[in-house]
Parts: structure tokens; sequence; C-alpha cells
């Protein structure tokens, strides 16, 4: 009891703090990383994304308090490369009843010799389209001997003039994943759309979002969430 009241406390002050409107460096705290203890007879639920997860996941777990418990990586989870290697930690030894998932954003971004995001015509894209669609399909392969539920997130639009990355390419890439997806019959959570329809949720040159783009991010993502949960128990 204890330790579910010290979860609650965390959750709660971690809500008023500021949510990342940016990539974060090394060493940098985050509100989303502070672990949380099961309350028992919930559902699990697992979160695994880049940043942008790390702006909703605050947001969906007080949306689902009461109704399941929510965790994710203590980690930016980056590319598909990154998840390939990292996802067996990720998931632990935990059962987990929902996973909603997304890779994308770092997929797509160009790095140079040193890994820093520059122009296209000065680096090279992490992840190619076909190699990205290849690691998706054993991503969704080790994720489904987890016995849970599955939820693809679309990747959400990179704006004009973000460093790094090319405008439009997450539509490439989402087409691909969308593919993937169909074929392997997991539902799909299109944050893409509800974003390109409110374009001003997110901040100008910059994948990342404002508070209320945020909120709307984890409304989308608790719904998608919710279609996925076993019933309580009677």
């Amino acid at each position: 009891m204890r330790r579910s009241l010290i979860s609650v406390l965390f959750s709660l002050l971690a809500a008023v703090l500021p949510l990342p409107a940016a990539e974060p460096g090394a060493g940098t705290p985050q509100p989303s990383f502070v672990p949380v203890a099961d309350v028992p007879g919930l559902p699990r639920v697992l979160l695994v994304g880049d940043s942008i997860s790390m702006g909703y996941t605050l947001k969906v777990r007080a949306l689902l308090h009461g109704r399941a418990n929510v965790h994710r990586p203590a980690a930016n989870c980056g590319d598909t490369g990154r998840g390939l290697a990292q996802l067996d930690a990720w998931l632990g030894d935990g059962r987990w009843d929902v996973i909603h998932f997304n890779f994308g954003l770092h997929d797509l971004k160009y790095l140079d010799e040193a890994g820093k995001y520059v122009p296209p015509e000065q680096g090279k894209q992490v992840t190619p389209l076909g190699q990205y669609e290849a690691n998706l399909r054993a991503l969704v392969a080790r994720l489904r001997r987890t016995g849970a539920r599955l939820v693809y997130a679309t990747t959400t639009p990179v704006p004009d003039g973000t460093l790094g990355r090319v405008a439009g390419d997450e539509r490439r890439y989402n087409e691909s994943a969308r593919r993937v997806m169909q074929e392997l019959d997991i539902p799909v959570d299109d944050l893409c759309a509800l974003v390109t329809a409110q374009p001003e949720l997110q901040l100008p040159q910059n994948v990342h979002f404002t508070p209320a783009g945020y909120d709307a991010l984890a409304a989308a993502v608790t719904t998608s969430l919710e279609r996925q949960l076993p019933a309580p128990a009677p």
C-alpha cells in the first residue's frame, strides 16, 4: 500500500513538471522515467517510443489511473535498430497485457559521422526505408512472444525547417508501417492524422509539441489502449 501511495505521489508531482520540448541530452532527468509500482489486479501496459511518447506517458498514466498500470522504458527508445538491440531489456520478465509502440522519427533522421543532426546532403539517414520495414517485422515478432495485445502508433509529422529531418518523410515511413501492421493484423493508432489535422499542436520547425499537443496525443493513446484492455474481473 505504501509503495502504491508513493507511486501516485510521484505521478502527480511529475504531471505538473515541464514536458519534453526537445530531445533530451545525456543526464537530463525525465519524470516519465520514474518507475511506478503496480497496483495488484490491474492490467499492465507498456508504452514504447521516443521523446514524443515521453511527453504523453504521464498524462496517459493519469487518464488510466485505477484502470491500468502504465509503464515505459527508462529511455528514449530511438530508432528500430536500437529497439531490436534493447527490446528484451525493456520488456523485462513481467507479463504485459497491452503494448503500444512506435518507431520512426529516429529512423528517418539524418546524421553526420559525429552523430550530429545535419541536412540530408551532409549526412546519412539512420534507417533506409527497406531496412525500417524489415526491422518493424522483427520487432513485432518479438513483441508477439509476450502474448500482449499490440497497438502501433504512426509517426507524427516532421514540420518544415526541422534540422536533420525532411518534412513529409514520415508519410513514406508510415505507409510502410501501415502495410506491415495491416498484414500482421495489428491495430494502428493514427497519431499522425491527429496532428496533421491540427498543426497548431506542434512546435514550429520542431517535431515536438505544445502542452495542448501532448494532451491531445495522450487522449488518443488512452482511447486506443482502452479498446485493448482486458475486461475487469467480476
